[in-house]
């Protein structure tokens, strides 16, 4: 799944909901991934919709590091209900990898299995996340393309604490413990696997 780039910028555009005056940010983000062998940089434009919050779209980031690639995209946003928070097509149309942020409902989430490779949710928020978990786990762990991690409330106020309409940030991933530093401040967030693909 992961591939070398050429270390030059890409343009990336996170949408979300742009049409209500979307609060825009930006990121220079360098990435890597000891894991998968990924080794590039990103030119991303956050738009952040109204309703959502700052540490919501920084999770989108966080998403975006751990699964980067080129031709991963990022869907139309929360006014959309058809299309994950990212996703990434091949060049046929066929759906590889579909992320959702959040706790999306569990009918959403099969119907999403039903349509991609692989689904990916990561899930944060930790007493809601519990309680989507404990309440969705019997039904999710029968869908053997679907990988579900979890953020604590500690990681998702980490994350939060390096917004900045211009940020410039550095990611390293080794054994799915993520560092993200900037300038002047680093942090590191350790997702929780709670579900993962069966191995074909």
């Amino acid at each position: 799944m992961g591939r070398s780039g050429s270390g030059g910028f890409k343009s990336v555009l996170i949408q979300s909901g742009m049409a209500l005056r979307a609060a825009i940010y930006r990121a220079e983000l360098s990435v890597a991934d000891m894991d998968r062998g990924v080794f590039d940089q990103y030119a991303l434009t956050l738009a952040r919709h109204p309703s959502e919050t700052e540490g919501r779209m920084m999770v989108r980031l966080l998403a975006f590091a751990m699964y980067s690639d080129h031709a991963l995209a990022f869907g139309r946003g929360l006014s959309t209900e058809d299309e994950p928070d990212l996703w990434k097509r091949d060049d046929t149309g066929v759906i590889e990898l579909w992320i959702d942020v959040g706790l999306p409902d569990e009918r959403d989430v099969r119907k999403a299995c039903g349509r991609a490779r692989t689904v990916v949710v990561l899930a944060y928020g930790e007493r809601r996340t519990e309680a989507w978990w404990e309440g969705n786990a019997a039904a999710l762990t029968r869908l053997g393309n679907l990988r579900v991690c979890t953020l604590s409330d500690q990681d998702t106020a980490a994350l939060q604490t390096m917004v900045a309409r211009s940020m410039k940030l550095a990611c390293t991933i080794q054994e799915g413990h993520v560092w993200l530093a900037s300038d002047t401040d680093s942090i590191e967030v350790t997702p929780v696997v709670r579900h993962t693909p069966v191995a074909a």
